[in-house]
């Protein structure tokens, strides 16, 4: 390679990752931000799959995904160590395997993904402060040479977008806790409504609102929510 072509490569990687770092900065939500990054990845190295796993607790979850897997997204998880992709986030090291990726002892079959059926593999860690926040795979189902460019780039965006992901994902966390507790607190008033109204102990009201919850086919929140309503819409009509 003369200097010229790769002064022309070194530059085009500088804008590449500015502007990487300017979008991800404004994606305000963990999902719109991995979704930048399936963007980038994808751009930057053609490939048949790209997964991004994201650490919760001590499982490997996978929370993005190029190609459809509603139904596995946030809740297909692995362990720490566990296949290729565990290696790599127990070691906080790039896996880059130009073939036959079936066959290094690392290698965990997932019967749900059909992209497990691949012949090249590369596996690069999300960081943050040196602490391991998720993993960002790429598979091929034909032998693929990853350049040493390509691996310094996608490395490069696991070291970049690190401290977005884990403040989103805290951000995230931090959101459902808080869904959580206002969901509780609605059970309780609901609960309460239910014991004056029928004269029975909690338990007896929380029993009917399960009953009512299956009956209705509806969650837990949104039957409180409608006994609270319900209560709010009769006291209103008593106090006129």
């Amino acid at each position: 390679m003369d200097y010229l072509t790769k002064h022309l490569e070194d530059a085009q990687d500088v804008e590449f990752l500015h502007e990487i770092g300017s979008r991800i900065a404004a994606a305000d939500s963990l999902d719109s931000i991995l979704s930048r990054i399936l963007d980038f990845v994808s751009d930057l190295v053609r490939c048949d799959s790209c997964f991004v796993y994201i650490l919760r607790g001590d499982q490997l979850v996978l929370s993005a995904s190029k190609n459809p897997h509603a139904e596995l997204l946030h809740r297909l998880g692995l362990a720490m160590g566990q296949g290729i992709t565990g290696w790599v986030a127990e070691h906080r090291q790039t896996v880059a395997i130009t073939c036959h990726a079936a066959n290094d002892p690392r290698f965990r079959v997932f019967h749900d993904l059909p992209e497990d059926s691949y012949e090249a593999f590369l596996s690069v860690p999300i960081l943050c402060r040196g602490k391991v926040v998720g993993v960002i795979n790429l598979q091929h189902r034909q032998p693929h040479h990853h350049t040493e460019r390509e691996i310094r780039l996608i490395s490069t965006i696991g070291f970049l977008v690190g401290a977005e992901v884990e403040l989103a994902r805290m951000e995230t966390e931090k959101a459902e806790i808080q869904r959580q507790l206002e969901a509780r607190k609605l059970m309780e008033r609901a609960k309460g409504i239910l014991q004056r109204q029928l004269k029975v102990d909690e338990e007896s009201a929380y029993l009917t609102m399960q009953r009512l919850s299956r009956q209705k086919r509806k969650p837990m929140r949104e039957i409180a929510e409608a006994i609270i309503l319900g209560e709010e819409l009769r006291l209103g009509s008593e106090a006129n």
